[in-house]
Formats: structure tokens, C-alpha cells, sequence
């Protein structure tokens, strides 16, 4: 709750921290994955947003899947609709937005950790691939992880080609929210994490001591760490390689660092 605070005749407004939209609905836009969404009682719709020049059967298909399911539907101009979705190609007039009851900012999961409970994370840096993101939340899912740092800046955004590639998975995902890679390592470093960079050169993960609390990096498709993200690691790890194989896809390496860490468990 805001709080006015006078003192020697200064007044001093403060706020409690606010939560983004973008951290806790994942938006689904155009006109198939917004009735989808509907459609499925497992899901918890927050609202619709329509564009204003959207008429006829499509409009009557959305609200009428809409009033069924007892979710508001808030009418905008269409411009405004291509900012909310994010796409300016594909949204065809319509977004809704999912709630995603794992997502977190990171400061507040890591506060709620507290001292002594262990976890597991990975941590996407600059990682561009929709597809990519979409298998890596699958696979840190399946694997039990207690979260999956998404930086709001060099990762794509939760969309429809992520929430495909992750079979559905994206909305119950545990997806942690941070400005960049960077800060979220210096946040993670303060609540007791060791980080580890996934790259070639460095020492085997199967082999590598890891402590109660780890993060596991995983770089750009092609570049790899970036280098503020490499200088805040602990240390670089790798996965072996036989056969004359130089590397794995981002989103196979992570789903063999998702194991290994649960098997460390």
C-alpha cells in the first residue's frame, strides 16, 4: 500500500513494488490460439481484448467463446492491439491474456526461498529461437526445475510459436522475470546460486561438483554466453561430445543439463 512519509518538510512518496502484466499472463494473440485458449477449462483467462474494427462472424465466434466463459472482453483500436500483442502481423485484431500461475520476478522467488531450500535453475541468455525457448521450458518442466529465467530483454517473449513448441507446457511453466541475464545472475549470486556457463572448453558438467543452489546458463544459438553474462559466471561447464559431434542444439543441451540436475537431487 503507498505510503506518504513526511520528514523535515519533505514529502517522500512510497510505493510498494508494482508487478508487470508481463509477469504473470502470457498474451495469445489472433484469432485460432485466442479460441483455443477459451476453449480450455484449464486455463484461467484474464480477459479478451477485441479490436474495434473486428466484426461480423469472427467477433461473434470470440465473445460468444468468451461469455461462455465468463471473461471480459475490453474493445481497443486496432493500433493498440498490435502494441499489447507485440506483433504487428499476426494478432488479426484479438488477444487474450493467460494467467501463467508459476511466473515470478525473480527478486520475489528468490526472497521466498529463503536460507536453506536448495534449487535448480536455467538461466536463457540472448537464446532468439521461439522454438528454442518453447522445448527448453518443456524440458526444465518435465525435469522438476524450480525455475526458468526469461530476461524481458534478449529472449522472445511467451507467444503463440513458443507456447507450440512447448506443447502447451509455456502457461504452467516455472518462468522467472528479470530485466537481462546479467542482473539476474548478480541477483542470484546474492541469494546464493552458483551460476555456470553451458560452453564448449569447459569442464565437464557430468563430472562438476555442484552446490544446493545452481543456475546453468545457456547461450545464444550461434554466439554462445554473451560476454556480460560470461564474466559473472562461476565457472564454464560442457557437456562431453564423441563421434566427431562439436555441439548439441541449445534446446537438447539444456534438457541434458535439465537431468543432470535433477539426477544431482
Amino acid at each position: 500500500m503507498a505510503a506518504i512519509l513526511r520528514a523535515r518538510g519533505i514529502v517522500t512518496a512510497v510505493t510498494d513494488p508494482v508487478v508487470s502484466p508481463k509477469d504473470r499472463f502470457i498474451t495469445v494473440y489472433g484469432r485460432k490460439p485466442v479460441l483455443e485458449a477459451l476453449a480450455d477449462d484449464g486455463l484461467d483467462v484474464d480477459k479478451v481484448v477485441l479490436a474495434d474494427t473486428v466484426r461480423g462472424p469472427g467477433e461473434r465466434e470470440i465473445t460468444g467463446a468468451a461469455r461462455r466463459r465468463g471473461v471480459t472482453v475490453q474493445r481497443a483500436t486496432a493500433q493498440r492491439v498490435k502494441v499489447l500483442a507485440g506483433n504487428g502481423r499476426h494478432d488479426q485484431g484479438v488477444l487474450a491474456d493467460v494467467v501463467a500461475p508459476r511466473m515470478s520476478p525473480l527478486a520475489p522467488f528468490l526472497r521466498d526461498l529463503g536460507t536453506r531450500r536448495p534449487a535448480a535453475v536455467l538461466v536463457l541468455d540472448a537464446v532468439t529461437n521461439p522454438s528454442n525457448v518453447g522445448m527448453l521450458l518443456r524440458s526444465a518442466t518435465a525435469a522438476g526445475l524450480d525455475g526458468v529465467l526469461l530476461p524481458r530483454r534478449g529472449v522472445p517473449a511467451i507467444d503463440p510459436l513458443v507456447i507450440k513448441a512447448s506443447a502447451g507446457v509455456a502457461f504452467a511453466a516455472p518462468v522467472l522475470r528479470c530485466a537481462t541475464a546479467a542482473e539476474g545472475i548478480d541477483l542470484m549470486h546474492g541469494a546464493g546460486f552458483s551460476v555456470f556457463g553451458l560452453d564448449a572448453g569447459g569442464d565437464s558438467l557430468l563430472d562438476a561438483p555442484l552446490a544446493h543452489r545452481t543456475a546453468l546458463v545457456l547461450g545464444n544459438e550461434t554466439d554462445g554466453l554473451t560476454d556480460a553474462v560470461r564474466e559473472r559466471c562461476d565457472g564454464i561447464l560442457s557437456l562431453p561430445m564423441f563421434g566427431g559431434v562439436e555441439s548439441l542444439n541449445v534446446a537438447s543441451a539444456g534438457a541434458v543439463a535439465a537431468y543432470e540436475m535433477l539426477r544431482r537431487r
